[in-house]
């Protein structure tokens, strides 16, 4: 955008930056809070249940001294998903700290490139605030969502985090059936009983693609699905969820694998409920809608667990999840309060824990800006601005009545054939709402010997002047790209004590004047009038102001 030059125009621009820049802010900082809420609470709940899963494994250890023959093949079943998991937990942060890293810097760079940026998190002299806003300890690109497009999707790291998921699930399911079966002798179970332990583990096993984006989604891949123009914030939360996944089936092995020696179940001694929002924004008269599950949960207190939103008990599933939904009927902040109640089927322990989650209901407005002046101008480009709050980019459509306008590379370009009254439609997403603008002609260009200048009176000396070669119509203080033309004259030349001589000429540049330019004199005045210039959209040519000029 080019800045105006005049004081007026300068002020309005200023005005409609701050504006944007406002209604940007609004609806951003709540998004981003609920995402980053979001991952440091999957974030808790995984330490939560890697503890436990070492707990459980230190707990039977003392057990499997009195059975040596099931303490090999156990122990190292248990070991080989521990290590499987942690290798596929270091993918995860992989993905999460360099798609950081490419957020950040806003630029193409190689796999090398990426891993030499990552920072090591271990090390205390690595500069980590460089990616981290100090005042927030956020990460300082969640609103990014063009470069987690160009590494998740078009370079293809979505389809390989998809493939390592899907191999991972099949390792998981490979290293417990072979422990089970070679566990089975010594835990004296029938084949049935192996085949059915084998058959849970695999049912009960959340970790892998949902294949329901094929039917819910557009995309044609899953990582198009699930990245495409999506905020960094909101991968996060997304890529921790796998890595939750994959210690919920570290959990779901080593407790089942802990029952073969008769050691304690997975016991998680801590809970909370987690709500995974779609949108922590929301239009009024829209539906907000958000899944609620219990951080480290457990599938074996699955009928002894109960969620409830605001005193609204929230019916839950096999997997400890439900789903909350509420009509936004006022505008500004909504307050919810989460509570969670386990008991443990086991022991009869009770357990409860409580949690708050906050969204905001405004109204969907749009901002139309011009980018160069606050009026259509006839004949020319008139680039605009255009935005809707709370609307995908690709969602917003415009239409114009009493001009034309068309999407280009930088928003849209306006083009208007006549004066008037100008009308913008801007609509998405059942939103619509209409901006008035006029439309002029192009300001009168001023007759001058200079484009950038206007020298259209004074005194000249004879050399100077018998060398300029036409007159210009100059667009002075005019921020578009446009050219007026001159398209006749009339020149006088008044000699001292001699009768004037008069000449008309076509055109800008001296033809039929030229004779009488080139008789020019000190003392002599010459007069340029009914000079008459073209502008684009003219549908003829306009007079524009006269030049008088004294030969020294």
């Amino acid at each position: 955008m080019s800045i105006p030059k005049e004081p007026r125009m300068l002020m309005i621009t200023l005005m409609y930056l701050v504006l944007m820049a406002l209604l940007a802010l609004n609806v951003s900082a709540e998004i981003m809070n609920a995402f980053y809420d979001l991952d440091n609470s999957m974030k808790t709940s995984n330490k939560l249940t890697s503890d436990a899963v070492k707990a459980t494994y230190d707990g039977i250890q003392p057990i499997l001294e009195k059975k040596p023959e099931l303490r090999q093949p156990l122990n190292n079943g248990i070991g080989r998903v521990r290590d499987y998991v942690s290798q596929f937990a270091e993918t995860i942060d992989y993905f999460k700290n360099g798609q950081m890293v490419v957020s950040h810097n806003g630029m193409e760079l190689s796999d090398d490139q990426i891993r030499d940026m990552i920072p090591d998190l271990t090390n205390p002299d690595v500069m980590y605030d460089k990616y981290i806003d100090e005042k927030t300890g956020l990460p300082k690109s969640g609103k990014d969502i063009d470069w987690t497009t160009w590494w998740m999707v078009k370079q293809h790291k979505g389809d390989t985090l998809e493939s390592i998921i899907r191999d991972t699930r099949q390792g998981m399911i490979d290293i417990y059936t072979e422990t089970i079966k070679a566990c089975q002798k010594e835990a004296k179970l029938k084949d049935t009983e192996v085949a059915e332990k084998i058959a849970n583990f695999e049912k009960n096993l959340t970790l892998g693609i949902d294949s329901t984006w094929m039917t819910t989604s557009d995309k044609p891949t899953w990582a198009a699905a699930n990245f495409d123009h999506m905020p960094f914030a909101a991968i996060l939360p997304k890529l921790e969820k796998f890595k939750s996944d994959a210690r919920a089936a570290e959990a779901l092995m080593v407790n089942d694998l802990a029952g073969l020696v008769g050691g304690r179940e997975l016991k998680l001694n801590k809970f909370f409920p987690i709500m995974n929002a779609k949108r922590g924004y929301v239009i009024k008269g829209e539906k907000f809608e958000a899944e609620v599950a219990i951080g480290a949960f457990s599938s074996e207190f699955a009928k002894t667990s109960s969620i409830s939103v605001n005193g609204q008990r929230i019916s839950l599933n096999a997997e400890g999840k439900g789903t909350f939904s509420e009509t936004a009927s006022s505008l500004g902040k909504r307050s919810l309060k989460l509570t969670c109640s386990v008991t443990n089927p086991l022991s009869g322990e009770q357990m409860s824990g409580q949690s708050s989650f906050d969204y905001e209901v405004g109204v969907r407005s749009a901002t139309v800006s011009p980018s160069k002046m606050n009026v259509f101008y006839i004949g020319v480009d008139n680039p605009v601005e255009i935005s809707v709050a709370g609307a995908n980019s690709n969602e917003v459509k415009a239409s114009c009545s009493g001009c034309s306008i068309n999407k280009v590379s930088k928003g849209y370009n306006v083009k208007v054939t006549k004066p008037g009254d100008v009308t913008i439609t801007v609509s998405a997403s059942g939103f619509s709402q209409k901006f008035a603008f006029r439309s002029k002609r192009i300001p009168d260009p001023t007759a001058s010997f200079r484009p950038d200048k206007a020298e259209s009176s004074g005194s000249m000396g004879n050399g100077t002047f018998k060398a300029k070669g036409g007159i210009i119509a100059a667009l002075l203080n005019f921020d578009f790209d446009a050219k007026c033309k001159i398209q006749g004259f009339e020149v006088t030349r008044v000699p001292k004590r001699q009768d004037p001589q008069r000449k008309q000429n076509s055109g800008g540049t001296y033809g039929a004047a030229k004779s009488l330019i080139m008789q020019a004199k000190p003392g002599d005045i010459f007069y340029f009038d009914n000079i008459k210039a073209l502008c684009p959209g003219d549908p003829a040519a306009r007079k524009i102001n006269s030049m008088v000029w004294q030969i020294q």
